[in-house]
């Protein structure tokens, strides 16, 4: 069952797309993976149906990106984003049936897994399971194209304007960036970006990719390791209070550190997610801002010395990852190892620095299991980093048929095993 629901909002018309939409748009397209992003909350006690349907029509009215559908332009042109001041969307209802989570959790995956047809479809899918007339989840995909991670949580922060709908609207929007993207001043930062993958891309050795892999099992081309780790946790508080430095950097140096070993290259080549939500106007803007810096670092040294150089990098990397990759002179994707660190507070608690038993300790209660395995993904490796209290999680993508599934499994173990190694040991080498 559906419930119709009208929106009407400010500003419409037709521009390109945006840098960050662009990336987005050709890796899709490249990799043939549906990218949605969203997920499921329960419902709050007392909710309703028809404030769940106000709720949907306040959010796609206010932000441009949720009232955008995308225009052809031809078989190998980007599209071009159209803003409509005024719409219709459904909003699915599903019986609860036995077990309301079941219920949910197949919903979700079907969204998640189903592409959005971006001419014909709104960017965002909101369905509600209901037990009677009574709602027990909420399940939110967005078309990633045109929403970034960053931009659901501008989406989260704004309805504390839901009872004010005449509140103003934060942040830049996507017709307003696209234009200002031709601008003198968008133009020089683009080039200057350009110009620092250049020199970083000039820095990487020669990448020969190994024989082809068969692992032999008629599976999937990309496995999935799915790692949890509390001493993980530990182990980067004790470096991080050692060296000054939060965990971003300390990661990216176990994961350059682990990749170096499971590639035989010194000189690691990672690009890291840049969610360019620290530029101005872009904190509270509702689209897709996120782009990859590409971060290249020597492992041949003491850990700690690893960590500096990956903050270094990082800094870099953030500074350089805003531009237009379609004025690239070379192909970026050829060096496809990547970090995507999705935690929202990476600062290191305050307070004295674990001890080595309780690392140790630790240990023990870590898991590391093989998770989902997909026909196509994006790049060799591909570590994600998610929030999990008192733990770090991560899962490290690989590509079986340019390295063998022991050396996936090995390059995940690794990069817990190198963090812990240089908190016990702080003259670690790293590879």
């Amino acid at each position: 069952m559906e419930i119709v629901v009208a929106f009407a909002g400010d500003g419409g018309g037709v521009e390109e797309l945006t840098w960050g939409q662009r990336d987005v748009w050709d890796l899709m397209r490249r990799t043939g993976r549906t990218m949605n992003i969203g997920g499921t909350v329960p419902a709050a006690p007392g909710e309703t149906v028809e404030h769940l349907a106000a709720l949907l029509r306040f959010i796609v009215s206010r932000h441009q990106a949720l009232r955008t559908r995308l225009v052809p332009t031809g078989a190998h042109t980007p599209p071009r984003q159209e803003v409509h001041r005024s719409g219709e969307i459904a909003m699915e209802l599903v019986a609860a049936g036995p077990d309301a989570e079941v219920t949910a959790e197949a919903l979700r995956v079907r969204y998640q897994t189903t592409h959005f047809d971006p001419f014909g479809e709104w960017p965002v899918r909101m369905g509600v399971v209901v037990d009677g007339e009574r709602p027990t989840h909420v399940v939110l995909m967005y078309y990633h194209v045109l929403v970034d991670g960053f931009g659901i949580d501008a989406i989260v922060r704004d309805l504390a304007n839901l009872a004010d709908p005449s509140a103003p609207v934060l942040g830049v929007r996507p017709l307003e960036l696209a234009a200002r993207q031709r601008e003198p001043a968008a133009l020089r930062q683009s080039e200057k970006a350009l110009r620092h993958w250049e020199r970083q891309l000039d820095r990487v050795p020669p990448r020969p990719h190994p024989e082809p892999v068969d692992p032999g099992l008629g599976a999937p081309r990309h496995w999935e390791v799915v790692c949890s780790s509390p001493a993980l946790a530990l182990a980067v508080r004790a470096v991080a209070a050692r060296t000054g430095l939060a965990s971003g950097p300390i990661l990216l140096a176990a994961y350059a550190t682990a990749l170096a070993r499971a590639t035989g290259i010194a000189t690691a080549a990672v690009q890291i997610v840049v969610s360019n939500r620290f530029r101005p106007g872009f904190a509270e803007a509702v689209t897709s801002l996120r782009q990859f810096g590409l971060c290249v670092l020597g492992t041949d040294a003491p850990f700690d010395e690893i960590v500096a150089r990956s903050w270094a990098a990082m800094l870099a990397a953030f500074k350089h990852g805003y531009f237009d990759g379609a004025a690239a002179g070379r192909d970026l994707e050829a060096w496809s190892c990547y970090l995507n660190d999705r935690r929202r507070g990476t600062d290191d608690p305050a307070g004295e620095p674990p001890t080595a038993e309780a690392i140790r300790a630790a240990q023990a209660e870590g898991s590391v299991r093989w998770g989902v395995r997909e026909e196509t993904y994006d790049g060799t490796f591909y570590l994600h980093v998610e929030d999990e209290p008192g733990r770090i999680a991560y899962t490290l993508w690989g590509d079986t048929h340019r390295y063998a599934p022991a050396v996936i499994e090995r390059c995940a173990r690794d990069l817990e095993a190198v963090v812990i190694e240089a908190a016990l040991t702080p003259a670690t080498v790293g590879a």
